[in-house]
């Protein structure tokens, strides 16, 4: 077929085989991302919680985790809570933003290339349509034009032609699946992270008001 096939036919084969290979490298390097989450996540659980305040749990994460990266940013935004702009929001509010933002990073993160998968899901069966129907049309050209409309003759060119077709399932299916598969695993780690967010905000924010109401009292006493 690419001996036999010109610039069109080629160039279908070329984008179909690019989107293949693009496809199975973003599953498998987006499974390797997951599992490191999934190995932070139990990391997380068992030194994070165990330690005096969110600072020093934070230290003890490695440096990349989303867990440590949330938790330093809560801790950041309890710090900096400050100028005439900011004190007219409340501590809890402030801390809830910054703790999200770094959520909508991290979700953001595991997401990048799920679009990629879905585009050539939804595109190269049409892509491999196109290169059957180009096939078989200039097949069909040159058999008129040679004159000689026999059945070998014209099975040989069409049977090359819907190969394009069933390229462009096999380029689709894998990443169909490698998609929804990669987004119900998304769903269970992010599910992990908002829940650390969550935990994270409420120790913060009580911290902070234990440190406020002590200062207060401090205040009274003097």
């Amino acid at each position: 077929m690419w001996e036999h096939g010109d610039f069109v036919n080629k160039g279908t084969l070329i984008i179909l085989s690019l989107m293949s290979i693009g496809s199975w490298y973003i599953i498998i390097t987006k499974l390797i991302d997951q599992q490191k989450v999934m190995r932070q996540a139990k990391d997380m659980q068992a030194k994070f919680w165990k330690a005096p305040s969110i600072a020093a749990g934070s230290a003890q994460l490695k440096e990349g985790s989303p867990f440590r990266f949330i938790a330093e940013t809560g801790t950041k935004a309890t710090q900096h809570h400050d100028g005439a702009l900011l004190e007219q929001i409340d501590l809890s509010t402030w801390v809830t933003m910054q703790i999200q933002r770094s959520v909508d990073r991290v979700q953001s993160r595991l997401q990048d290339g799920l679009s990629f998968l879905a585009t050539v899901g939804s595109t190269s069966p049409f892509i491999g349509l196109f290169g059957t129907v180009w096939g078989i049309y200039n097949a069909l050209t040159a058999i008129g034009m040679s004159g000689n409309a026999s059945i070998d003759k014209v099975a040989g060119p069409v049977g090359e032609a819907l190969i394009m077709t069933a390229f462009g399932l096999f380029v689709a299916v894998p990443a169909v699946l490698g998609y929804n598969w990669l987004v119900r695993r998304n769903k269970t780690v992010l599910e992990e992270v908002r829940s650390f967010s969550a935990d994270v905000h409420s120790v913060l924010i009580s911290g902070a008001m234990s440190t406020s109401n002590a200062a207060a009292q401090a205040k009274k006493i003097g």
